[in-house]
């Protein structure tokens, strides 16, 4: 991976802050699964110890469906979903890249992923991002 910063981010009503170290340049991933594409993340995935929730844990609300494997995380004031454990990398978070704080990216590139045909392309995402 190369160089990493530290970018913060949060949800819309600032309940929920963290940081998470990820280069400036970040590839990002966008999912056409249903609540992806309902929320509108962009996907960056990394390992837990380049995530630290910094305040809001008592704000979280968790919501899973399907498999229950995803623990997605709602702010219980504005409702925003800024990050949460994904099926596809238990050992991580999925950050969302729009509730990052402006400043620190320099660029994002964004790839598709089917994940309305998880089960099928997953180990392909999982290779791309080397987990």
């Amino acid at each position: 991976m190369s160089d990493t910063i530290t970018h913060h981010g949060g949800c819309h009503c600032g309940a929920v802050r963290y940081e998470v170290d990820a280069p400036a340049d970040l590839e990002v991933t966008e999912c056409n699964c249903s609540i992806c594409s309902k929320s509108g993340s962009l996907h960056l995935i990394v390992n837990s110890d380049r995530f630290r929730l910094l305040k809001g844990e008592d704000n979280l609300i968790t919501y899973t469906f399907d498999t229950h494997e995803a623990k997605h995380y709602f702010c219980k004031n504005c409702g925003i979903k800024s990050f949460y454990i994904p099926r596809s990398h238990p050992e991580g978070f999925s950050v969302n890249a729009r509730c990052l704080d402006e400043g620190t990216v320099q660029s994002m590139t964004i790839s598709q992923f089917d994940g309305k045909n998880w089960e099928k392309n997953i180990e392909a995402l999982r290779k791309k991002r080397g987990f």
